[in-house]
């Protein structure tokens, strides 16, 4: 048995590597497709015709696309993401110093939107056909992402001037040993510094929790209902187990693998939201890092972020996997 699940551990390990593989070539190619001429961009917008020929060749851009893609695969394989246009530092160095931002607002979004979709759960729930509940699901989950962050940085800062509308922290120059403010606050002793982080982060946060909310509570709702409606749980209720406790011990866990999955989708769309979220938001993580290297055509840059976001995809993924294998044992 150990030998067949080590053998299945390095099929899914080869079938990860494979979709990072297929993405980063698909990725790659597009350099061939956009308009967008980055020797021109390094160059600048009046250099010669001259200029910018002796910059793509010193790039290598007059080589076929093949034989550049084997050069990128090669750096890759040696942890190098190259050299960005736009800032002239290693993307590795310059995704190091925005991931943290982007890992904390991700991790901050998956939290709220877990609560907020077990509060829709429970509503549903509890009134089954209520009408009111069903148009409050329908109306959160039609609003678009960059409506919804508009909407709270004009209610909650520019209005009501409860929380910041932008930045990780008042005070910017604080740095920590993990990058991520909220942790760092705590291990350094500034508690001030872990509170400010977290109202810095709120508004973008649930942004980014709306939808994951809206799409995991209903589908939660809809797993809910028909597990607490099986003759195990009207025996525990024959024994006299509160409801609150019927739930939890028992209703949420056989209910979870199908909430589990939707979530692994709704992250995989939480990446593109993030270019949006953290651009209106100013916040200085990898998707604002990205959307600056696209408006410069920074396309290394733009690979480098796209190969980062896709690896921690499949590491979200692998986590869910075995979330839904403990929630639910037939799920090897």
């Amino acid at each position: 048995m150990g030998g067949s699940l080590l053998a299945s551990s390095c099929r899914h390990l080869c079938g990860l590597l494979a979709v990072l593989l297929v993405m980063s070539f698909f990725a790659f190619c597009l350099q061939s497709v956009i308009p967008a001429d980055p020797a021109r961009a390094v160059a600048g917008p009046s250099a010669p015709k001259e200029t910018v020929e002796l910059v793509r060749k010193q790039l290598g851009l007059d080589e076929p696309i093949m034989v550049q893609y084997g050069r990128f695969l090669l750096r890759l394989a040696r942890g190098d993401l190259g050299t960005s246009f736009r800032t002239r530092q290693p993307i590795t160095a310059d995704i190091s110093r925005h991931l943290p931002a982007t890992l904390e607002l991700m991790a901050m979004s998956i939290f709220l939107g877990i609560v907020l979709a077990v509060g829709l759960a429970s509503l549903q729930l509890v009134f089954p056909r209520s009408g009111a509940v069903r148009v409050a699901l329908i109306a959160i989950g039609s609003f678009p992402i960059f409506l919804s962050a508009l909407l709270l940085t004009f209610i909650f800062w520019f209005k009501l001037q409860m929380f910041p509308g932008s930045g990780r922290l008042t005070q910017s120059e604080f740095s920590g040993p993990t990058g991520l403010h909220i942790v760092d606050g705590l291990l350094t002793g500034h508690p001030f510094i872990t509170l400010d982080a977290l109202c810095h982060i709120l508004l973008p946060s649930l942004a980014l929790a709306f939808p994951i909310a809206v799409a995991v509570g209903r589908t939660l709702g809809g797993a809910l209902h028909d597990v607490m409606q099986q003759p195990y749980i009207r025996t525990a209720r024959g024994k006299g187990i509160s409801e609150t406790r019927l739930v939890l011990l028992h209703g949420l866990r056989n209910s979870a693998s199908a909430p589990l999955g939707m979530l692994g989708l709704q992250i995989r769309l939480l990446f593109g939201n993030l270019l949006i979220v953290e651009r209106i938001f100013a916040w200085p993580g990898a998707g604002h890092y990205m959307v600056e290297s696209l408006t410069s055509s920074d396309l290394p840059a733009v690979l480098g972020v796209s190969m980062v976001f896709g690896a921690l995809y499949i590491v979200v993924n692998i986590a869910i996997e075995v979330a839904q294998s403990i929630a639910d044992p037939r799920i090897t």
